[in-house]
């Protein structure tokens, strides 16, 4: 349940940036946070990676100060 909502609120606010509503991303978010726990180890390390690489573009960005 916890799991649902935090992936609801991460993912409302992903789509946010977009400018929409921020509505497609929580449901997108609740879905895949379901998906990932029912994959174990496996959705785990996708997850981590997924993460990893969203983090390292973002230092990327900022710090080529656009």
């Amino acid at each position: 349940m916890i799991g649902r909502i935090l992936g609801a609120v991460i993912g409302s606010r992903i789509d946010r940036r977009d400018g929409s509503g921020g509505v497609k991303g929580a449901i997108t978010g609740a879905l895949l946070a379901g998906g990932m726990r029912r994959m174990g180890p496996l959705g785990l390390a996708l997850g981590a990676a997924y993460m990893g690489k969203k983090a390292l573009d973002q230092r990327r960005f900022n710090k080529r100060g656009y």
